[in-house]
């Protein structure tokens, strides 16, 4: 497992684990990150990513994206 900072751009990563406090995991679910489902880097600037969840672009930044392990 590694944090989704740390993925490839470009393809799909399976989420393992969210970490964190309890209102950042329901606020990351609420965006589409849920154990098991995909999700794929568009671009990364500086650790800030963008990346396609559920048919969607979402920016999250790198504290959060250290968050998501995959």
């Amino acid at each position: 497992m590694m944090p989704l900072t740390m993925a490839a751009t470009g393809r799909d990563v399976q989420i393992r684990r969210i970490t964190g406090k309890e209102e950042t995991r329901h606020f990351l679910e609420n965006l589409g990150f849920v154990m098991g489902g995909f999700v794929n880097i568009v671009s990364d600037i500086n650790g800030n990513l963008i990346v396609k969840v559920k048919d969607s672009r979402v920016a999250i930044s790198k504290e959060m994206a250290n968050k998501i392990m995959v």
